[in-house]
């Protein structure tokens, strides 16, 4: 078996309070969700009611939230006649100030408006005023520079970025791969006699290797490689002419190096006494036969690269 409740009349005073408060509260808002009659939007759109005086505005330092708000551009450009309060509520939030709660006919708010110097900005009221059906009838500014520079920004269209410019390459010369090169140093006057190593270099035969360092340098973008090759006259046996032209290539190798070559793309050999480009007569060594050999005794290099 259940109890059946029993409201006082005290406790009907209380809900019979709360719901006058509810729908007092829903008078002054606007019912949520209610439809829009369209005779009564005409009429809020065609009214033409006298704009408020400077007085008429509120005190600001009354205001509920004093803080105000700095207010979407793009929802003061859509505010128009005829709109409803859920639709202005929806644009620019709450009123800012405590407005009465019976049928409210005006909602009053504080903006800040940039100005477009940096962070600067300027403190506006702002209000709407609506009819007995609770439509839009104006909005309005208190202050015309306000209104100038809200007008001015709202209407303003975002900036189109500027296309970015088609910036064609510039053509690219085609390294061109020039054909090896092919240079021969004579051994006579760089080297001391029978001499090899960087110490037996002569000054004008390290001066001949740096200039050629110089030009390799100068005239190859890209350098693919170095074959130093040593070469000797037939005097002597093979075995010491052998050595003596590989320690000569790899002297001249040495100091390319020293002078900014890379090492990894050079290459020696020693051809000795193989590959002569003089065939002179005679066995004996003599001054004679010593000069008429002398052009055999040379190390060649040939450079490949792109010009």
């Amino acid at each position: 078996m259940t109890k059946t409740q029993t409201v006082r009349p005290r406790h009907r005073g209380l809900l019979a309070l709360a719901a006058l408060a509810s729908a007092a509260l829903l008078s002054a808002c606007g019912t949520p969700g209610s439809a829009i009659d369209a005779q009564a939007q005409a009429r809020a759109m065609a009214a033409r009611p006298t704009a408020p005086a400077e007085k008429d505005f509120p005190p600001i330092d009354s205001a509920k939230w004093k803080q105000g708000a700095f207010p979407s551009l793009e929802a003061l450009r859509q505010m128009n006649k005829g709109m409803g309060k859920d639709q202005v509520r929806n644009l620019l939030s709450w009123p800012h100030f405590s407005e009465g709660m019976f049928g409210v006919e005006e909602w009053n708010y504080i903006f800040h408006l940039r100005t477009g110097n940096g962070p600067e900005f300027i403190t506006c009221q702002y209000m709407v005023r609506f009819d007995d059906s609770m439509l839009t009838t104006g909005v309005y500014w208190k202050s015309p520079e306000c209104e100038a520079l809200a007008t001015r920004q709202a209407a303003k269209p975002s900036p189109t970025p500027a296309p970015k410019p088609v910036v064609q390459p510039l053509p690219t010369q085609p390294a061109v791969a020039s054909p090896p090169r092919k240079i021969s140093l004579g051994a006579d006057g760089m080297f001391r006699f029978g001499g090899a190593g960087l110490a037996d270099l002569l000054p004008e035969g390290r001066r001949k290797v740096e200039l050629l360092a110089a030009e390799i340098r100068r005239n190859f973008g890209s350098l693919r490689s170095i074959s130093i090759t040593g070469h000797t006259d037939r005097l002597g046996s093979a075995s010491y002419n052998d050595a003596l032209s590989l320690a000569r290539a790899n002297t001249v190798r040495d100091l390319l190096v020293r002078e900014g070559i890379d090492a990894k793309l050079i290459q020696t050999a020693g051809a000795g006494k193989t590959r002569p480009i003089a065939n002179c007569p005679g066995l004996q060594k003599t001054p004679a036969l010593v000069a008429c050999l002398q052009p055999n005794r040379r190390v060649e290099l040939e450079v490949s690269g792109e010009q």
